[in-house]
């Protein structure tokens, strides 16, 4: 059996990575660097570093598996859907989706978001 190598894309956060590729998977994590003002802004650019992450792996939204969204505030998943909606693009890309109330760590983040792909 051949040595698998583990692709890492490294964050510019201390001791973590934003994706990781092995065995065919990828797993990824997105947020908005700058952290905008609003969920429709941060949504925006979570989902822009998302399309900038898979494409360091190798691939594109169409090969997401599972993705999971964190919000800080849940009453602020309509805005974020639509965002996410026009994003993903037609049903043939949908993947298995969770939206997730949850302290984010700050008062300013809004979104994060996980993601399972198939290399």
């Amino acid at each position: 059996m051949g040595v698998r190598k583990i692709k890492r894309v490294l964050s510019t956060a201390r001791g973590r990575g934003d994706a990781t590729a092995f065995n065919g998977m990828a797993f990824l994590v997105a947020y908005d660097p700058g952290a905008a003002k609003g969920i429709a802004a941060q949504t925006r650019n979570c989902l822009n570093f998302l399309d900038s992450k898979l494409s360091e792996v190798g691939s594109g939204k169409h090969a997401l598996l599972q993705v999971t969204v964190f919000l800080s505030d849940m009453t602020m998943k309509p805005a974020m859907d639509e965002i996410w909606c026009d994003w993903i693009g037609p049903k043939e890309n949908w993947p298995q989706r969770a939206c997730v109330g949850a302290n984010l760590g700050d008062e300013v983040t809004l979104i994060e978001i996980t993601a399972i792909r198939d290399c």
